[in-house]
């Protein structure tokens, strides 16, 4: 049995998305069960992880430095469970590049019960500052996320 994948999503995969992964990633023990992935709408590939999502990770000890992008494609969205999206707009993309698996796609700030609007802004040209804002956001979904996961893919072990 193949493990599920959950697949966040941003424009570019060099700050959003990465972080996201890789926070994420810490937060599961490495026999969870679940692959976890991102992509972007608009990605160039192979582009490294922006200085800033890099330094803002690092300063609570996740190195990023390895991570590479990838631009979405039709393979990604059928292979993954899960498709986690920063915006409505990415949500209304994936919608639109796969009709079939729209009950895949979910905010990633729908998992988190005191947030204020629906989307993950876009740090990257601005500050530091900006992008610890994001690490924050993400970090606040986290555990209504793996909430949702154990529901969805069973009982998975976090670290």
């Amino acid at each position: 049995m193949n493990s599920p994948t959950v697949l966040f999503i941003c424009t570019g995969n060099i700050c959003r998305s990465p972080m996201a992964e890789y926070l994420l990633r810490q937060r599961l023990s490495e026999d969870s069960g679940w692959v976890v992935r991102s992509a972007g709408v608009a990605a160039p590939p192979d582009m490294p992880a922006s200085q800033f999502a890099a330094d803002t990770l690092d300063e609570i000890g996740i190195d990023l430095r390895a991570h590479r992008s990838r631009l979405l494609d039709q393979e990604m969205i059928a292979a993954a469970a899960l498709i986690v999206v920063m915006t409505t707009a990415h949500r209304r993309i994936v919608w639109a590049m796969a009709p079939g698996e729209a009950h895949k796609v979910v905010l990633l700030k729908s998992f988190d019960p005191a947030a204020s609007g629906t989307d993950v802004e876009d740090p990257i040209g601005l500050s530091l500052d900006a992008y610890r804002e994001v690490r924050e956001e993400i970090c606040a979904a986290l555990p209504g996320l793996l909430a949702f996961m154990d529901v969805l893919g069973g009982r998975k072990k976090r670290t």
